[in-house]
């Protein structure tokens, strides 16, 4: 009677503990939650009045951290202090670019100035603003949440600069900014036009913006690319030296042992430096959670109380998200902890190089397998977040990771602090001897075919149950059935791309700004028309936008690539295109100087002669004539207009024609007896200028749905508004990508259906 009495009380406990554990979670996600509403709610009201943008508005304020040079002058962060135009409201902290006035040098060479700015200056300029507003894509760059996450509501340029009024401003956010910046130019004036500055500069100061592309490429094939930042790794060694060096000095002073004991100063002094070395590095989240994560460590220690290492990152974790709570919004936040989660799953803290039984062999072969065995653990432990955040993950990563993960954390970052305390041009220049001969071999890894897994981007529930799947795996030896984690993972590495019946088509039309850039897919072909814009030498839409689509998409091949002229915002990305993916056959009517022509294996001119059929989907070139290409008719008359005919619906995709392109086509339409032209979906000339679009062209086209592919608030005022209302009288329902995002297409025999992207993954922060 007694056990059975003991045994209902017990059990009457048990469910009331979990009661009031459920309600205490319950009540903690809805703190956090109205945390983050009212956080969100205070940020998305600072916001640019729609009537103040593309207005000049004069301002004073400070710039308020590292200046990045760029191909015409500088972007930087501006804080506004007064707003000197009257009635102007703008936000607090603006993104500026101020492009250098062009030149003319004695020789007849001409250049841009950049114009002499650095942080911590404070500066009265005439600015011209428009909302935070960027390109919404499927598997592409959230360039709107980026902002909100740096608390940049509004972009813009610099009309012109008024006057410098104070070369530096005593606060201290500010004067960290100019210490990382002089930081910069004593490395570039020590190694100019080094191949690996870039990488220096992001070990030391965290400014990862002078990484050449095709080395961040190379590094993100092997899998180090984490090690081109601030890790946390980095700044726990940092502070373990420092921890290590005044340990060392504290315990043979008399008069220090007097004043605190030995680890209590190597702690606050090994937390100092790691905070230290953290701001010197911009305060990214890996920093900010190794931070938090080491004051969590130095508080117990000083407190002589010990404390679990889940503990300590569930510190840390609330202490980054308390903070900042669009830290959620970045990769790096998901990489950074869930592999500190993997290491302390993996047991990374107890290296067998502690094991001290047994020859020295012994000791170094044990080390090389608790190593190797820690790279796999980490390895697979983030397969579900890359594959969700890149749709890919490296092969050789653990390979890589074995010999650049020492390399570059015990020789290569020491010694460039050491460059950054000690201005000795030879520490500099020995770290960037030991990164070369580090890197070589990564190089060669990332040329390697099978270097990288590529699939399309599981879905939701896929990466889930993976993410599940790695915990259960992980989970301490003697645990039942570890091995169904590895089977929970299947569903994210098995995923295919949804598939496309024949005799139907998907066409996305990609927010590109101003350009244009369309795949089309049936059952089993690609085609991608046009590449979007070249922005600069080294960034354009091809290989920032169309790729990423393509890779989460599935897509490894393309059948065809047409390239409807040689305008940079239509063939500005079609050279990346073809050096990342094999491309069958290029139809274009770029001149043979073109470098996407040179790189081309199987190049044709395009011309009205062409037509072909994919899975029982029709493709028909319309224009232009190969008379066209003889008579070098200006570059937008020779654009390859295509139509794609599938299920017996049709999309028109027309370039940048003009009117005297228009007639032509007009005239073969009419010469044929067939109206060819009728199409269900137009993507309109010219982006809706008023040198296209005749009332004549858009009554033979008479289409359903008219696309305006143009970029927001964009130069050219594109699309004109007696365009737009053309089509709106001829019953055309109009979409515009710069208010919706990427468009999906389907044509399919029953409906023609569309859809943006803004909709379809709507966001509370997107315009």
């Amino acid at each position: 009677g007694w056990r059975a009495q003991r045994t209902a009380g017990g059990s009457g406990r048990l469910p009331r503990a979990a009661i009031a554990a459920g309600l205490v979670l319950v009540a903690c996600a809805l703190c956090a939650f109205v945390w983050a509403a009212e956080r969100a709610a205070q940020r998305l009201a600072d916001a640019l009045p729609v009537e103040w943008e593309r207005r000049d508005i004069e301002l004073i304020g400070v710039i308020a951290e590292l200046t990045t040079r760029t191909e015409r002058g500088r972007r930087f962060v501006f804080e506004v202090e007064r707003v000197l135009t009257p009635q102007a409201s703008v936000p607090r902290r603006l993104l500026l670019n101020w492009y250098g006035e062009r030149f003319a040098g004695r020789d007849g060479a001409t250049g841009t100035a950049s114009p002499t700015v650095r942080a911590a200056e404070r500066w009265q300029l005439v600015v011209r603003l428009r909302r935070a507003h960027g390109a919404v894509n499927p598997h592409g760059f959230d360039g709107e949440a980026w902002l909100l996450e740096r608390d940049l509501r509004a972009t813009g340029y610099v009309r012109r600069g008024v006057q410098r009024l104070d070369e530096t401003v005593w606060r201290p956010a500010a004067l960290i900014e100019r210490a990382r910046e002089r930081v910069r130019e004593r490395f570039e004036r020590s190694l100019p036009d080094a191949q690996y500055l870039g990488v220096l500069a992001a070990l030391t100061i965290g400014d990862q913006r002078a990484i050449p592309p095709e080395q961040w490429e190379a590094f993100t094939r092997t899998g180090i690319n984490h090690l081109m930042s601030i890790s946390g790794l980095h700044v726990t060694m940092i502070a373990a030296g420092v921890f290590w060096l005044v340990a060392t000095s504290w315990r043979r002073s008399a008069h220090a042992l007097a004043l605190m004991p030995v680890r209590k100063a190597a702690t606050l002094a090994g937390l100092l430096a790691a905070f230290a070395y953290a701001l010197l590095a911009g305060f990214s989240v890996p920093t900010q959670r190794t931070v938090y994560m080491l004051a969590v460590v130095a508080f117990a220690l000083w407190c002589s109380r010990p404390v679990a290492a889940f503990r300590v990152l569930a510190w840390a974790l609330l202490a980054v998200i308390a903070i900042d709570p669009w830290a959620v919004l970045s990769p790096g936040f998901w990489l950074s902890f869930t592999a500190v989660a993997v290491l302390m799953c993996a047991g990374a803290s107890r290296l067998s190089l502690s094991a001290r039984a047994g020859s020295t062999l012994a000791r170094v072969r044990a080390a090389t397998l608790e190593w190797a065995r820690v790279q796999g653990y980490v390895t697979v432990g983030l397969v579900p977040l890359t594959l969700a955040l890149f749709a890919q993950f490296s092969l050789v990563s653990p390979l890589a990771n074995a010999f650049a993960i020492p390399v570059i954390s015990l020789i290569v970052v020491p010694l460039a602090l050491l460059a950054v305390l000690v201005p000795w041009p030879a520490l500099l220049a020995l770290a960037h001897a030991v990164t070369g001969l580090c890197l070589a071999p990564v190089q060669w890894l990332a040329e390697l075919p099978w270097s990288v897994w590529q699939q399309p981007a599981p879905p939701a529930w896929a990466s889930a149950l993976a993410l599940v799947g790695v915990i259960w795996g992980l989970l301490p030896p003697g645990w039942p059935a570890r091995w169904l984690g590895l089977l929970a993972m299947l569903p994210a590495l098995a995923t295919q791309p949804a598939a496309i019946a024949p005799g139907t088509a998907r066409v996305d039309v990609l927010d590109v700004g101003h350009g244009l850039a369309v795949i089309v897919r049936t059952a089993g072909h690609t085609l991608v028309y046009d590449t979007g814009p070249s922005w600069s030498s080294d960034a354009d839409a091809g290989a920032r936008i169309v790729l990423p689509f393509l890779r989460g998409e599935g897509v490894r091949r393309i059948d065809a690539l047409v390239v409807s002229h040689d305008d940079a915002d239509h063939a500005g990305g079609a050279l990346s295109i073809i050096k990342a993916l094999p491309v069958h056959t290029l139809l274009s009517s770029l001149p043979p100087s073109h470098p996407a022509v040179i790189n081309a294996e199987r190049r044709l001119r395009c011309h009205d002669a062409q037509h072909w059929r994919w899975d029982d989907v029709e493709f028909r070139m319309l224009h232009p004539s190969w008379d066209s290409h003889a008579a070098r008719a200006p570059d937008n008359e020779r654009s390859c207009v295509l139509r794609v005919d599938a299920a017996g619906r049709r999309l028109l995709l027309t370039a940048d024609i003009g009117h005297a392109s228009e007639r032509r086509l007009l005239a073969a339409a009419g010469r044929e007896g067939d109206p060819s032209l009728r199409a269900d979906v137009l993507l309109v000339p010219h982006h809706g200028a008023r040198s296209s679009s005749s009332a004549a062209f858009v009554a033979a086209v008479a289409p359903a749905h008219a696309v305006f592919t143009i970029g927001y608030l964009n130069r050219f005022d594109h699309p004109r508004p007696e365009v737009v209302e053309r089509y709106r009288a001829s019953g055309a329902r109009v979409w515009r990508t710069d208010r919706s995002g990427a468009l999906r297409i389907d044509l399919a025999a029953s409906h023609v259906a569309v859809q943006g992207q803004r909709a379809a993954a709507p966001r509370y922060w997107r315009l």
